[in-house]
C-alpha cells in the first residue's frame, strides 16, 4: 500500500482529534514519522501543558538513528517559541529530520510562518498545504480565536415541529423535553468538547439544570450564567456540579458574595465575549434560552448552529430562534429527531 501525503495527513488528523476538549487553548495536533513508506512513529497533543504532537511522535520512534532519514507529517505548523514546552522546531532540527510535511500554517502571530522559515533555514525540506481545508476545519475554534480575537460560538437548541422551544405553561424546576434521550446524550458529548457553556438566568430558574457532562468521560464545559439582576439562588444545581462558573451581573447590581463578574448589560454579549476571550477560552456553546440565543443572533456573533427538530407539536409556547445568513451543511436523524448543522455564511466570509 502506498502511503501518500493525503493518507498520512488524514492519519495526523485522526490522531489530533483524540485531543478534542483537552488541549484548549492550544490547537489539536497529530504527527506521524514515516520511513520507506512505513509509519515508524506517531503521537498527538494529549492536553494543555503536555508534550506537543511532534515531540510525542519523535519519542515513539524506537531507533532514533532512523529519524534523519525520515519524513515528519503534522497537521499544523510546528511551533518555534517557548510556551509551556520548548519549540518543536528545535527538536526537529536537532534530530536532523530530512523532510517535514505540514497541513496548514499556524495563525498564532508567535508562530505564523516562522516555524516553517526556521526549518527551511536549517536545510530541511518543507511541504505545506496538504489537506489544508480539513486541517483548518479541525482547529476552527483555535483559528477563530487567533484570527477574529474571540471564541468560536456554537448555538444549540431543540424545537418542536411547529417551531417552539418550550411550552408557555411550563412549571419552574420541571424540564419539558422536546428532544429525544439520544439527542440529549449527544449534547453531553458536545459539552465535553467545548470550553464553556452559556445560558441565561431564565433557563437556570425554570429548568434548574446541572449543565454538566454526565455520559462521557472527561471534563465538563465551564458554565457561563447571564444574570443581569443577580437572581440566581445559592442552592441552584449548577453550583453543586461546578467548581468554576462565570456569573455575569449588571454593574448596578449588588454582588453579595463578591464572586460575580460585573459588566455593562447595554452591551452584554460583547462584554461577555471580550471577557471570555481574555481568559484564553476558545469556544462557547450557547444552550439557551431563546432570549440568550437571539441576543447572539441579533449581533451576528455566532459561527455554527446545531438545531434538533422533534416530531412533536406544542401549538403554543416560546418561539424558536430564527437566523439569517445561514447555510445548512449537514442534516441527519438522531433517534426520532432531525439534527441540522448550520454555518454562519456571513461570518465565514470575513
Amino acid at each position: 500500500m502506498n502511503l501518500d501525503d493525503n493518507f498520512l495527513m488524514k492519519r495526523c488528523l485522526d490522531l489530533a482529534y483524540k485531543g478534542i476538549g483537552k488541549t484548549s487553548p492550544n490547537p489539536m495536533v497529530g504527527a506521524v514519522v514515516v520511513l520507506n513508506n512505513k509509519i515508524i512513529g506517531e503521537g498527538y497533543h494529549k492536553g494543555f501543558g503536555e508534550d506537543h504532537a511532534e515531540v510525542c511522535a519523535i519519542k515513539s520512534v524506537k531507533n532514533q538513528k532512523l529519524l534523519k532519514e525520515s519524513t515528519l507529517y503534522v497537521n499544523l505548523e510546528p511551533c518555534n517559541h517557548f510556551g509551556k514546552t520548548p519549540p518543536c522546531t528545535d527538536l526537529i532540527i536537532r534530530k536532523k529530520i530530512s523532510k517535514v510535511v505540514i497541513g496548514t500554517n499556524d495563525p498564532n502571530p508567535k508562530v505564523s510562518g516562522k516555524g516553517i522559515k526556521k526549518l527551511i533555514d536549517n536545510k530541511i525540506d518543507v511541504k505545506t498545504n496538504v489537506l489544508n481545508e480539513e486541517c483548518n476545519e479541525l482547529n476552527k475554534r483555535f483559528f477563530c480565536y487567533q484570527r477574529k480575537k474571540r471564541p468560536y460560538i456554537i448555538l444549540k437548541w431543540a424545537e418542536s415541529k411547529d417551531r417552539f422551544i418550550a411550552p408557555s405553561n411550563k412549571k419552574n424546576g420541571k424540564i419539558y423535553w422536546i428532544s429525544s434521550p439520544k439527542s440529549r446524550k449527544l449534547v453531553h458529548k458536545w459539552r465535553s468538547e467545548e470550553d464553556t457553556i452559556a445560558v441565561g438566568i431564565n433557563t437556570i430558574i425554570s429548568d434548574n439544570p446541572q449543565l454538566d457532562n454526565r455520559y462521557f468521560g472527561g471534563k465538563s464545559a465551564i458554565p457561563i450564567i447571564i444574570d443581569p439582576n443577580n437572581r440566581i439562588k445559592n442552592n441552584s444545581k449548577v453550583f453543586q456540579k461546578h467548581k468554576k462558573i462565570f456569573h455575569f451581573i449588571d454593574t448596578k447590581v449588588n454582588d453579595f458574595d463578591k464572586s460575580s463578574i460585573k459588566i455593562n448589560f447595554e452591551k452584554s454579549v460583547e462584554s461577555i465575549i471580550s471577557y471570555i476571550y481574555k481568559k484564553n477560552i476558545n469556544s462557547i456553546l450557547v444552550e439557551g434560552g431563546a432570549k440568550t440565543i437571539n441576543s447572539f443572533i441579533d449581533l451576528n456573533l455566532w459561527d455554527e448552529a446545531r438545531v434538533f427538530r422533534s416530531k412533536k407539536n406544542l401549538i403554543t409556547g416560546i418561539k424558536a430562534p430564527i437566523f439569517s445568513y445561514s447555510n445548512e451543511i449537514i442534516k441527519k436523524n438522531i433517534s426520532e429527531d432531525e439534527l441540522s448543522y448550520y454555518l454562519n455564511s456571513l461570518e465565514n466570509k470575513l
